[in-house]
């Protein structure tokens, strides 16, 4: 699980570090940096899988302009500063990628890729394939002899003294060398283990959940509800268990009798058979296009966390969209729930008090964090701690303490 990310001279993001629980909620004032964190994360996804072209970085969710309009522009800061984008692990380990703007391609970027000393030894003893793990061994040990910095011979292939040949090294940038290779490549593995490579930036749309007219298998979904279709279909085939559960989840609202995939499609129908239990039996069922839009995104997240072949790591920009105060609080301790079950890290965006009231902050998974700029100008998160009861004062919600301003993240210009 990711622990900790660092952004740096990315967008309105200055300098910031913040450390996330499993299901992390973001509140604050348009503009304030909520989505420039979010996408600052799905750039060094996209990063992790060396895929930095404009097109790939808009499927993740980033909202793609010219490079200097990318980077932090603040008065203080030199318009060439590289962005930064680093990751500390549960290991614990660092990651860290420096993005530079490809001077052959405007709609390219490039990143340097490199890992902290920890991470890098870990992963070298974790090796399980004798044969894999001898010839990395070999190949370290090579270039450090080819370049005297070391003094063993070749076949010498022994873990423990590597780690201890690797631990003397005392320059950093030579030690990057060795340990990176080729790139981020041989790292790939790693990328998944962590559920970086993976990351996505969801922020779904009534036209795209309504429709289900996208083509193909599409997994993990795409970022504006493309292919929560087909996903309902494989799952129904592969998962009817998860499939059961989505169904299930879905009674939060109150008119829902149950949804099914139809038996009798035609092979290029794409619907789904949806029963309100207030309905007379004359009328079976509906489909997609005539449920309300609550319906429609309750369907989808309960999918996100609930599916297989979801990312394990993601985020949700508007979580609160098209649904009641009440289903909101009540929706969130839900998904705290199945993050946990399914072993999902998620970061949620609102603007919605009542979200609030859905979260535990007596419970350490649960994270809450009021994103705010400074006088600079610099985007800037405070995690909020739960609030202090005082004997005989009736608490106060986490829903009316935000709309009283006890929290912050309310403009004070007006």
């Amino acid at each position: 699980m990711i622990k900790t990310v660092k952004i740096s001279n990315f967008k309105s993001v200055q300098d910031l570090e913040i450390e996330l629980g499993r299901l992390n909620v973001f509140i604050g004032e348009n503009g304030c940096g909520k989505t420039s964190i979010l996408e600052g994360i799905a750039m060094g996804s996209a990063a992790a899988q060396e895929k930095l072209d404009n097109e790939f970085l808009v499927s993740r969710g980033v909202r793609v302009t010219s490079p200097p309009l990318m980077r932090s522009a603040f008065k203080k800061i030199p318009l060439e500063e590289e962005i930064v984008i680093q990751f500390k692990t549960t290991d614990p380990a660092l990651i860290s990628f420096t993005f530079i703007a490809d001077k052959d391609n405007s709609q390219k970027w490039n990143a340097k890729f490199s890992v902290g000393e920890e991470l890098g030894i870990k992963r070298l003893l974790k090796l399980n394939d004798e044969k894999v793990a001898k010839e990395f061994a070999n190949e370290l040990i090579e270039k450090a002899v080819s370049l005297n910095a070391i003094d063993l011979k070749k076949e010498t292939t022994d873990k423990a003294l590597l780690e201890q040949v690797i631990k003397q090294q005392i320059d950093e940038m030579f030690y990057e060398m060795l340990l990176t290779g080729n790139g981020p490549e041989r790292f790939s593995n790693l990328f998944t283990e962590i559920n970086l490579s993976s990351f996505l930036l969801y922020a779904p749309e009534n036209y795209f959940l309504r429709r289900f007219e996208e083509e193909g298998q599409i997994r993990p979904l795409g970022i504006r509800g493309e292919g929560l279709f087909s996903h309902l279909v494989q799952l129904s085939k592969e998962d009817p268990e998860t499939f059961a559960a989505i169904a299930d989840n879905l009674s939060l609202i109150d008119w829902y009798g149950g949804f099914s995939i139809p038996n009798d499609l035609q092979f290029t129908e794409r619907r789904i058979a949806i029963t309100d239990r207030f309905i007379s039996n004359t009328i079976k069922n509906f489909d997609q296009r005539s449920a309300n839009e609550g319906f429609l995104y309750l369907l989808f997240y309960f999918t996100l966390f609930l599916s297989k072949w979801t990312p394990k790591f993601f985020a949700i920009d508007n979580v609160d969209n098209a649904l009641n105060p009440r289903l909101c609080a009540k929706l969130m301790e839900i998904l705290a729930r199945l993050a946990k079950e399914q072993d999902k890290q998620a970061i949620l965006t609102t603007h919605n008090p009542a979200i609030l009231d859905g979260l535990d902050l007596h419970d350490d998974e649960q994270r809450l964090f009021v994103i705010y700029r400074n006088t600079e100008g610099a985007t800037q998160a405070r995690r909020v701690k739960p609030l202090q009861q005082i004997p005989g004062v009736e608490p106060v919600r986490l829903s009316e303490a935000f709309v009283r301003g006890y929290l912050g993240g309310l403009p004070k210009n007006f």
